[in-house]
């Protein structure tokens, strides 16, 4: 009964956090949009199983994060070209609901980021559709020849990094003087960046990781949820 007690209390204290914060953070892959990018461009360049498969082997903490994206994108090999045509034809779907959670946050004169792993063309993309800023973006980078052939990605991003939005949280507070910021994700990385962060909230809405929905004090399925505790105020 005790640490159901202390898990109330949590759940309390993040919520109020979530309340009052001055920025919020979210990831973006399976949580603001229902897929896994890498996932989606390696379906879309015709080597979708393989690159899954990594993906998994990638999830179960063997292998660091750049690692996991090194070898994946190595499979994937996807040019410029086809990167614009997958946004084109494929374009990311946004959750249910994110829409109007980060307008009613931009009401209330909240902060949104986007602190991705994936990658900043198609990140870019998700933030134009919710009026989030583009320089509020934080994602890898593909690198291409001036023949637009794969040449690797920016290894210098902290998003290529494990921890690194922790990291790109750390310098928010510090760049911006943020005393509450929130992160929001469906992904270990995401529980991973609090602290920094002041409060985390785990999202299952597209896809329930255990060992998330285990560790956050306050789990989510639906943007609703988030929305209505805003009202609150």
């Amino acid at each position: 009964m005790q640490e159901e007690i202390n898990t109330m209390t949590t759940m309390q204290e993040t919520k109020e956090l979530f309340r009052r914060a001055d920025a919020v953070c979210f990831d973006v892959d399976s949580t603001v949009i229902r897929e896994e990018g890498i996932d989606e461009l390696a379906k879309f360049c015709g080597v979708g199983d393989a690159v899954r498969e990594m993906t998994r082997k990638a999830m179960g903490g063997s292998m660091t994060f750049k690692k996991a994206l090194t070898e994946r994108l190595s499979i994937i090999r996807c040019s410029r070209e086809q990167v614009n045509k997958l946004i084109t034809d494929h374009p990311p779907q946004l959750t249910p609901g994110i829409k109007e959670l980060v307008d009613r946050l931009h009401k209330r004169n909240i902060k949104v980021f986007l602190i991705s792993g994936g990658f900043r063309c198609i990140v870019e993309h998700v933030a134009s559709q919710l009026n989030i800023p583009l320089h509020h973006v934080y994602a890898n980078r593909f690198k291409f020849y001036f023949n637009g052939e794969y040449a690797g990605f920016d290894e210098t991003q902290p998003t290529a990094e494990s921890g690194g939005k922790g990291k790109v949280i750390s310098m928010l507070k510090e760049q911006y003087g943020f005393e509450t910021v929130v992160m929001i994700g469906d992904g270990a990385t995401d529980l991973e960046a609090c602290p920094p962060a002041n409060a985390f909230i785990g999202f299952g809405g597209n896809v329930v990781r255990a060992q998330v929905k285990e560790r956050s004090s306050w789990y989510v399925t639906s943007f609703d949820e988030l929305l209505k505790e805003l009202e609150k105020i």
